[in-house]
């Protein structure tokens, strides 16, 4: 069984990322969505509500996990016995910072490989930052995201 880790923020989750879940799906047989603590970025949701909106968004998708990650990606794709790491590039500006990372992971643990997909266009200028700032500005992200984040980000906007 080839596994592969998926790791990011996701706050919150997209349509984006699920896009890519699915991808990596078709490669992969088990695919961990590890969700970074990402205290730098002041996130609106923590680390447990988004692992169940992530939850929630994959719940009919066969062979992903969601977990949790602290320290270094290739530690904890290490400890899942995983041989690849997902990454998303949008644009072109992703690359240099994606690029370097893969590098980086590389130096740490050369026998883990970074595979880097690109969603489908329709999602090549969706992050989550954006959506929150939309959505906190009482625009509609209705379609840009699960059913379950659409309705948790009304209800943390305050316009439920």
């Amino acid at each position: 069984m080839r596994t592969a880790l998926y790791p990011g923020t996701f706050d919150p989750i997209t349509n984006g990322h699920l896009d890519l879940i699915e991808r990596a799906l078709r490669l992969f047989d088990r695919l961990i969505v590890v969700v970074g603590t990402a205290r730098e970025k002041d996130p609106m949701f923590n680390v447990g509500e988004r692992i169940e909106l992530i939850d929630a968004a994959v719940r009919e998708l066969d062979g992903v996990e969601v977990t949790s990650f602290e320290g270094l990606l290739v530690d904890a794709v290490r400890r899942a016995g995983a041989v690849a790491i997902i990454r998303g590039l949008r644009e072109v500006s992703d690359f240099e910072y994606e690029f370097q990372m893969a590098l980086m992971n590389r130096r740490l643990a050369p026998e883990i490989e970074t595979v880097f997909l690109m969603p489908n266009e329709r999602y090549t200028y969706l992050d989550s930052t954006i959506v929150k700032e939309v959505a906190l500005l009482g625009g509609n992200v209705e379609g840009l995201v699960p059913v379950a984040v659409f309705a948790a980000l009304k209800q943390r906007s305050g316009r439920a």
